[in-house]
């Protein structure tokens, strides 16, 4: 049975998990404080989770949306944006934007299938403001991807 659940304090357990899909722990603190974390539980055992932050009146952003790798593959990350899309539409925004790097081939693909369009590219945001580089299915995660899905 699969569970959507609201956290309000992060443990050890969802920081691997937070870390997976942000290597800076500061800048997963910083949207943590004004945003709201939700896990994805499955027979009680937490598989990802998914950080929501509102930008706007009319648009909420995806943060953070990370699966626990035993459990990749299985649709999980879909159902996470399912939720997003439904949980934002339900709030009455207008758009649903997520972000991620150049290299993130795979989650490019499945936001992309999930109706989300990319709508601009950052050069160079990972590299001026991460410390360490970003390595990713063998290409360095140098450039910012934002896509986004109106959600009248």
């Amino acid at each position: 049975m699969i569970n959507f659940s609201e956290i309000k304090n992060v443990t050890d357990e969802h920081w691997k998990l937070l870390l997976l899909a942000d290597p800076s722990k500061e800048m997963v603190k910083s949207y943590l404080k004004k945003g709201k974390a939700y896990v994805i539980l499955v027979n009680r055992k937490i598989v990802g989770i998914i950080v929501l932050v509102e930008n706007s009146l009319k648009e909420m952003e995806i943060k953070n949306i990370a699966v626990d790798p035993k459990y990749q593959g299985k649709g999980y990350g879909r159902k996470f944006l399912q939720f997003a899309i439904s949980t934002s539409k339900i709030l009455g925004y207008e758009r649903l934007v997520i972000c991620t790097g150049n290299s993130s081939i795979y989650q490019l693909s499945l936001y992309q299938n999930c109706g989300f369009q990319i709508v601009d590219t950052i050069i160079d945001f990972f590299v001026q403001n991460y410390e360490e580089e970003i390595w990713e299915n063998g290409i360095q995660c140098r450039d910012l991807i934002k896509l986004e899905q109106y959600l009248q």
